[in-house]
């Protein structure tokens, strides 16, 4: 029963190689061609991927002046501790909204990290997948930090509104964010092509038995 289930899987590792030489990597190679000519991807004045931050500004608070003495000191200890930030429970225009465009196209380049990933998983038999399949893993973890260092910088800016670096530094991870999904988009059409090579010089050695060619793999 074993002997029949490992011809079984060979046979199957067989037709899943034929068909990604033959079929899937020129479909998918010609899909991310043309995501990389999209609009939505060559935007050349990065403000247009700016998204604005609904935080005011809130009017300074002026304490008047008093007269030496304690009361004096008091006044002196109260405008010191207000540097200490504002404290924020309820956003004035509800939710702090991510930025949108980012949001959307990153929506389009996470289904085709996962499908590289997928197509990995298909492929046990050469090593090369297993690097690809990392590096195609570390691509979703980048978007997370993106996300999570965008919402500490935004919670910064709440508390701290008055802090113009803040704000800028928002700015400066969208763009720089958006210069990144387009290299992630290019290096995945890239391993692609470097799979479809592997797996077509491999693809008699991945026809053979398995214990007959572990070890001589390219």
């Amino acid at each position: 029963m074993s002997s029949l289930l490992k011809v079984d899987n060979e046979i199957k590792t067989k037709v899943n190689a034929e068909d990604l030489v033959a079929n899937f990597f020129p479909k998918k190679l010609l899909e991310l061609d043309q995501f990389l000519k999209d609009p939505t991807i060559n935007i050349r004045e990065l403000k247009e991927i700016h998204s604005e931050i609904n935080l005011t500004v809130p009017d300074p608070i002026l304490l008047s002046d008093i007269h030496d003495g304690l009361e004096g000191q008091n006044a002196k200890k109260r405008k010191l501790e207000d540097v200490g930030g504002t404290k924020v429970f309820v956003m004035p225009g509800g939710m702090m909204k991510s930025n949108g465009k980012l949001v959307e196209l990153i929506e389009k380049v996470k289904p085709e990290i996962r499908t590289l990933i997928e197509k990995c998983n298909t492929e046990e038999t050469v090593a090369e997948l297993r690097t690809v399949e990392g590096e195609a893993a570390s691509y979703l973890d980048q978007i997370s930090r993106y996300y999570i260092t965008r919402a500490k910088l935004v919670s910064k800016i709440a508390k701290y509104p008055h802090v113009e670096d803040y704000r800028r530094t928002v700015t400066e991870i969208d763009e720089k964010e958006y210069i990144s999904l387009k290299i992630i988009v290019s290096e995945l059409r890239n391993q692609y092509v470097t799979l479809h090579d592997m797996i077509l010089k491999n693809i008699e050695k991945i026809k053979r038995p398995r214990s007959s060619n572990t070890d001589a793999l390219y």
